[in-house]
């Protein structure tokens, strides 16, 4: 049976494709719009979720880039957990398009598994932040510290569908959602 030359054109168009897109979510080749540099990226391994990091060793504080595939409906988290590998502790930059459009982004911590999702400051400084919206992913922009003497932390990661009242609703509570959780080194 002899392929047309059409579908052989459509096949190799097709596997491009996909290549490029898989291309264009890796960390290491990434492009902001903002042309906004970060010397350290990681791809985490759910959420279809990015890390990328300037680490100023001589004030200690990390210039962060947390960007992670999202609707317009939902909203992204990115934290720190200073004392474990759990969700409840962690210090949070908070991400998503309020009731008028323009994304908010703001700090929270998050004290149980019900947290209230209302501004709050963290235990560290946090400073510049702000959020995007493009192409169906959402971006928090943060200076986080100084973070004290090491350079290893506990860090988690969150996505959730909804928001009311321009306050993001509880996440779902199995699958990859439980499992955005590790350690990460910024040096």
């Amino acid at each position: 049976m002899a392929i047309s030359t059409r579908t052989i054109i459509l096949i190799i168009f097709v596997l491009v494709s996909l290549a490029s897109d898989s291309l264009a979510q890796n960390c290491s080749n990434y492009t902001f719009p903002s042309n906004q540099v970060f010397s350290s990226c990681s791809d985490l391994p759910v959420l279809d979720a990015h890390l990328h990091w300037n680490y100023i060793p001589s004030t200690k504080r990390i210039q962060i880039a947390y960007r992670a595939a999202q609707n317009s409906t939902g909203w992204i988290a990115w934290a720190i957990n200073p004392t474990g590998l759990t969700m409840v502790g962690s210090q949070a930059l908070v991400a998503f398009r309020n009731s008028n459009g323009s994304m908010t982004a703001y700090t929270t911590q998050v004290t149980s598994y019900n947290p209230s999702m209302q501004p709050q400051a963290l235990s560290f400084p946090v400073s510049n932040i702000s959020a995007t919206y493009t192409n169906n992913e959402m971006t928090i922009f943060a200076m986080v510290g100084p973070l004290g003497n090491g350079t290893t932390f506990n860090h988690v990661w969150q996505a959730g569908n909804s928001i009311s009242d321009d306050i993001p609703q509880s996440h779902p509570m199995a699958g990859p959602n439980t499992q955005s959780i590790g350690k990460l080194s910024f040096l």
